[in-house]
């Protein structure tokens, strides 16, 4: 689950900075949905995986969150047109 969370947080990212470039704000409508997907799973990584074996799901959680915050502020500042 970890690894999974991960790997949907790296291409969460890269969807993000597609979604920075003018008139493609609209992208961020679908990434918000997408990288909330990832954060949940990566909470279930952390809840299901052994405390020595949580770093990917924490960094997934983590870069999902990331993810989520920056596509609400894009959102907010180009109203997900530009």
């Amino acid at each position: 689950m970890g690894l999974v969370s991960l790997l949907w947080g790296i291409v969460s990212m890269l969807w993000m900075v597609l979604a920075l470039i003018p008139f493609l704000g609209w992208a961020n409508w679908l990434l918000i949905p997408f990288a909330a997907v990832g954060a949940l799973i990566g909470a279930i990584g952390l809840a299901l995986t052994r405390e020595q074996h949580r770093g990917r799901a924490k960094t997934g959680l983590l870069l999902n969150a990331l993810v989520i915050v920056i596509g609400i502020l894009r959102l907010g500042i180009g109203g997900g047109v530009i």
